[in-house]
């Protein structure tokens, strides 16, 4: 096992990705919300518009802060200088062509979701087609996070030992420019794990 996988961090933003269908579980219930109001490629481009391109861009250029969970993030002064590396990694290892294909992934399945909501009319709560675009706006922007942020933590993982003991860390203080951070700023969140430096 590479030793920079001992970062729980990692795994809990890898695990992530079960988030996934039910996050398009509350989309299709947004979609089967009331009578289309607007015409249908219409509605279906505004909600794929809303849940990808703000991820998309955030993976692009200021790749998720992995040091959070929730609503608190890890102070980066509070970071080692490994897991500094392991930032250093997200930034290197972007790749658009991992974002565009998960991107299209997700917009074939909003599309089929689109087709079907209909049969989920009966059981969704939400009681107007307005409301519903909302709902089913959050959802898809909630299945793009949960699907991207993970798919770059896979990137990141399947890196050499070596390919992450060479890398520079990122300096502390670039961490807020290069790296999107989101959270209340803590100074713990996840007990670290103690490796052996033999293993």
């Amino acid at each position: 096992m590479r030793s920079f996988w001992a970062d729980p961090y990692l795994w809990i933003h890898l695990a992530g990705i079960a988030a996934v269908p039910l996050s398009l579980l509350v989309c299709l219930l947004g979609l089967a919300a009331g009578d289309p109001i607007l015409p249908p490629w219409l509605e279906l481009g505004l909600v794929a518009i809303a849940g990808i391109a703000p991820i998309a861009w955030m993976q692009l250029q200021k790749p998720f802060y992995i040091y959070s969970l929730l609503a608190v993030a890890l102070r980066p002064s509070q970071l080692t200088e490994a897991q500094r590396k392991i930032l250093a990694m997200f930034v290197a290892r972007r790749n658009p062509i991992a974002v565009g294909v998960a991107a299209f992934v997700l917009f074939l399945a909003l599309k089929q979701i689109y087709a079907i909501a209909p049969i989920a009319e009966a059981i969704t709560p939400i009681p107007a087609r307005g409301s519903g675009l909302i709902v089913a706006a959050l959802g898809f922007f909630a299945a793009n996070l949960f699907l991207q942020v993970p798919l770059s933590v896979l990137l990141v993982m399947l890196s050499s030992e070596a390919e992450v003991a060479q890398i520079q860390p990122i300096e502390v203080d670039q961490i807020p420019n290069r790296l999107f951070v989101f959270g209340f700023p803590v100074n713990a969140i996840v007990p670290p794990l103690r490796v052996d430096s033999t293993t």
